[in-house]
């Protein structure tokens, strides 16, 4: 499994890094933009991300508006989300407003902060991302 973790919290990018790190190659940046950037860099090498674990607020581009450009770029590409990288959104939000807003960008799981490992490894599971 191929993994691209958007966080900006240096604690919570290590650890979810950690934990991650044993299902495979993760790759991690500290904002929206350089998730973007990244994400668009895998496409063009063919070596697309299996899972995305993204935190909504962030500097220079929230999590949020990151995901409905990785979305588009799936598009562009050809890709419909529902087959694309699987995307967890990771944060300490847990309004309604925010997590509507998550899966209406197309998100597939969400998960709060702190993040429980077990919590996270049903997501993983329920994504047939890890058996």
């Amino acid at each position: 499994m191929r993994t691209l973790i958007v966080e900006d919290d240096f604690t919570c990018r290590l650890f979810l890094q950690a934990f991650l790190a044993r299902y495979g190659e993760c790759h991690a940046v500290v904002n929206g933009r350089e998730a973007v950037e990244a994400f668009r860099i895998s496409l063009q090498a063919g070596a697309n991300y299996d899972l995305i674990c993204i935190d909504i607020m962030m500097p220079e581009m929230d999590g949020q508006t990151a995901l409905k450009r990785i979305r588009e770029l799936e598009e562009e590409e050809g890709t419909l989300s529902s087959s694309g990288a699987k995307v967890i959104m990771i944060t300490a939000l847990d309004d309604p407003k925010n997590v509507f807003s998550a899966f209406k960008s197309l998100c597939d799981a969400y998960v709060f902060k702190p993040v429980d490992t077990a919590h996270l490894l049903e997501q993983l599971k329920s994504l047939a991302l890890v058996a």
